[in-house]
């Protein structure tokens, strides 16, 4: 049993802990503290009175931690001015919407005009003119269509000849045209290639995106927007982006004419209370609370897009440009700025695209994709905007938006009916671009811009994880194809979002026919007298040289882009950045055989993907996992099993029956059968570090850092703010409930009107049990939901509070209260 003289030790210090948890001088604390315990009016005062005597001194200072009706709450964004957003109707029937006006238009069946005007075709009409781009990008296509389907269209007969005579007809004829549709699809990358190496060796490019805009001023009036959307995120992690991007903009002199929202979606209590520490800490720090806000919403519908899409709602209107972040992006001051001044420059752009660099991750598969990024990417985000031009894609982050053509025409509806491509759209920045294209901007990917990066997955499990919930959103764009008024190129791009994903279907069945033609050839023998009678047998044919032309042909479609681009950065001297030559060389090889062992994994897994998803399976939206912690032998195991045991026995087959289709066969069968190690090795920090001390996948932002990127690994490297508590920043609903700073910042951003919401009876015993709860059996023994409805009232929170502060040591010891 303690003593009076211990229950004045631990009161004593209990009391100070409460007092130094506040926003006061160390000096002011302890005056605080003994000032309470003077106030008591027993010798040996209890928790109870003595901060009760402490919260009565606060409210006589002003500074009661739960604010009352007159005091003003801490403003964490702009007033509003609401702005309508609404959706204009895609086609929900699009193949009965072609059939109609193919009979309108040969039988006046159906007569025009009969529906409402679209607004988008009024937009369209008043921005419509003939533009110089689109003369030129109109014949630029059709000469990459014909480069694809002239070497498809050969291909496919090339194939169906140098296969074996004997096999079924059927699997033959499937064989090709599968063959036809795989080399065209590889042959876009390499015509997109050809014509970045060319418009990257000549010296001025009239037609790019930003020509011009070094000499543009942005107008004191022009008002731009820096979107943050967040879901269950690290905040120190976001935070040190947008310090960096903050303190760039700052150093450009154009940081008034910006703000920057963190938009928030989160769910999990813990990171909801996170970020308004990171967000209120950042802004006192840098006196920056009129430029950088926070929002967190309650119902995250619509995912990201309708985060977006809040936002223009409510703030909007007071903008003319919004760029949109992820998470991990970051971006240069000056790119911003030139991306501001280019829109002001050119009226009829809507979006401009900037190429983002992947930066940061050390694990193996990180760092080929970063090297591969850094080498290969300018020259292919130059050969794409050589055929997209103004009809270029936003890749939903890293990118300028012309805030009010989207609130009026890029509103995304819901999808109708059942199943998994109903719904709301999940990959919604292909389709905002068409709308935005469709009322008559122009869409732009700005392949000259740098500083602009974000980060890649760290293992192959969330490369692929990530990839399930593209590949839905992907295949959703197939009801979306022939929509109303999309333009012919992302008619196009739609198709080659859904060929990201069903490529790897089709690339299977290829491998599934070539494996049966190969059965086929082992175990029938050659017919050499058809069924008709004839005096001469009918030699089979065999064409060597066509079989070398498709697998030359294949491969240069595959590997000489990597090819075009080391030329390229060797021609400008460019070499140094990756190490040096023999490096740079070594890197490449090395990617070649680390791409080709994975590339059969993501088949298998693209494809499943694409069979699940049309099964009807559905995906959740989780937060991405942007640390580089390694991935474990248990979950690789229990990840690629099924690919192990499926190469293993394939390739087992094939050996056993025809060896010599196994040979060509072998880089699929191995890498699928060494699934595991692959995801476990390609994973570790250990193994990327290691190569780069071998000088492989070296970048030029490792030899070089920008000033962008050593900002915020500042930032990530300052320690954390001293706290006498010992509640990791990781558990934010127990440090609001119990330090209270953070505690007095959760109740000052809550909305008045959520506070002041009247309580009917019901209500009350659902608040008092919870209540009673919370104190019983402690933060660890409420649920997610439970700590959400603590959070969200302000005034059971702040009785909780106090309550906790009072709690003996024993129940105290859960919520960080208890001394040592």
């Amino acid at each position: 049993m303690n003593t009076y003289q211990d229950m004045d030790f631990r009161v004593r210090d209990r009391v100070l802990l409460y007092a130094r948890g506040l926003n006061l001088s160390p000096r002011e604390s302890v005056d605080l503290a003994l000032e309470s315990l003077k106030r008591c009016s027993s010798d040996h005062p209890d928790y109870e009175e003595a901060l009760v005597c402490l919260h009565a001194i606060l409210a006589e200072r002003g500074r009661e931690l739960i604010p009352g009706d007159d005091a003003p709450h801490l403003m964490s964004a702009p007033g509003m001015t609401r702005s309508s957003m609404l959706a204009e109707e895609l086609d929900r029937t699009p193949w009965i919407s072609i059939f109609k006006k193919t009979l309108s238009r040969l039988f006046r069946i159906f007569p025009s005009g009969m529906k409402e005007r679209a607004s988008w075709k009024d937009s369209a009409e008043r921005q419509r003119r003939q533009l110089e781009w689109e003369r030129v990008a109109g014949r630029r296509r059709s000469l990459l269509m014909t480069f694809i389907l002239v070497p498809a269209i050969i291909g496919a007969y090339l194939m169906y000849s140098i296969l074996p005579q004997q096999g079924i007809e059927a699997v033959k004829i499937v064989t090709a045209v599968l063959f036809a549709i795989l080399f065209g699809w590889i042959s876009i990358g390499f015509w997109m290639c050809v014509a970045g190496c060319w418009v990257l060796s000549r010296k001025v490019d009239r037609l790019a995106p930003t020509r011009g805009c070094d000499e543009a001023t942005i107008p004191d009036t022009c008002r731009t927007a820096i979107l943050f959307p967040v879901y269950n995120e690290d905040p120190h992690r976001y935070m040190a982006g947008i310090a960096a991007t903050w303190h760039s903009l700052v150093r450009t002199g154009e940081s008034d004419k910006f703000d920057i929202f963190i938009l928030s979606d989160s769910t999990s209590p813990d990171a909801w209370v996170a970020e308004e520490e990171a967000w209120y800490e950042f802004c006192r720090n840098e006196q920056c609370f009129n430029h950088i806000f926070y929002r967190r919403r309650r119902n995250n519908t619509k995912r990201k897009s309708g985060n977006v899409a809040d936002f223009c709602r409510r703030w909007g209107a007071q903008y003319k440009y919004m760029i949109v972040f992820d998470a991990d992006s970051v971006m240069s001051g000056r790119t911003m700025v030139r991306m501001v001044k280019s829109m002001e420059l050119h009226p009829e752009m809507g979006m401009i695209q900037t190429p983002p660099l992947a930066v940061n991750m050390n694990s193996l598969i990180a760092r080929v994709q970063q090297f591969a990024n850094h080498l290969y990417g300018p020259v292919f985000a130059t050969g794409l905007h050589f055929w997209l031009l103004g009809d270029a894609q936003y890749w939903g982050h890293n990118a300028i938006i012309r805030v009010d053509p989207f609130i009026r025409h890029c509103q995304l509806p819901t999808l109708p009916g059942r199943g998994p491509l109903a719904g709301d759209i999940l990959s919604h920045d292909f389709v905002e671009s068409a709308l935005m294209r469709r009322a008559g901007y122009g869409v732009w990917l700005a392949y000259d811009l740098d500083g602009s990066w974000e980060e890649t997955p760290p293992s192959l499990i969330d490369e692929l994880i990530r990839d399930r919930r593209w590949c839905q959103g992907n295949l959703q764009h197939s009801r979306l194809i022939f929509s109303g008024g999309i333009f012919p190129t992302h008619r196009a791009l739609f198709i080659n979002g859904i060929m990201s994903y069903a490529s790897a279907l089709l690339w299977f069945f290829f491998l599934v026919f070539s494996s049966i033609q190969a059965v086929t050839e082992a175990f029938i023998p050659p017919s050499y007298f058809p069924s008709n009678p004839t005096l001469f047998p009918i030699w089979p044919t065999w064409y060597p040289k066509w079989a070398l032309l498709l697998l030359g042909s294949t491969c240069i479609m595959l590997f000489m882009p990597k090819i075009f681009a080391i030329i390229l950065t060797l021609r400008k001297g460019g070499a140094k950045n990756f190490g040096g030559k023999l490096p740079m060389c070594l890197s490449v090889l090395a990617e070649v055989v680390i791409s080709t062992l994975l590339a059969p994994v993501r088949m298998l897994f693209h494809s499943f993907f694409v069979v699940t998803t049309l099964l009807g399976w559905k995906v959740s939206w989780n937060t991405q996992n942007r640390s580089d912690m390694g991935t474990t032998w248990g979950d690789a195991i229990r990840f690629h099993w099924w690919g192990t045991l499926i190469g293993i026995i394939w390739g087992g087959l094939m050996w056993l029956i025809n060896p010599g289709f196994f040979w060509w066969f072998s880089p699929i069968a191995v890498g699928l059968a060494l699934s595991i190690p692959l995801s476990v090795f390609t994973s570790r920090v250990s193994w990327g570090m290691a190569a780069r001390r071998m000088g492989l996948f070296i970048t030029s932002s490792e030899l070089k850092e920008e000033p962008e990127q050593a900002d915020m690994h500042k930032e990530l490297a300052r320690p954390d703010r001293y706290s006498p508590f010992t509640i990791a920043p990781s558990r934010g609903f127990t440090r609001a409930v119990v330090i209270p700073r953070v505690h007095a910042l959760h109740i000052a951003l809550i909305r008045r009107r959520t506070w002041e919401r009247p309580i009917g009876e019901t209500r009350e015993k659902m608040r008092r049990a919870l209540l009673a709860k919370a104190l019983e059996k402690g933060p660890f023994g409420l649920s997610k939901q439970e700590k959400s409805a603590l959070l969200m009232d302000p005034r059971l929170l702040h009785e909780l509070h106090k309550k906790v502060w009072q709690l003996n040591p024993e129940k105290g010891h859960d919520w960080g209260v208890a001394q040592n």
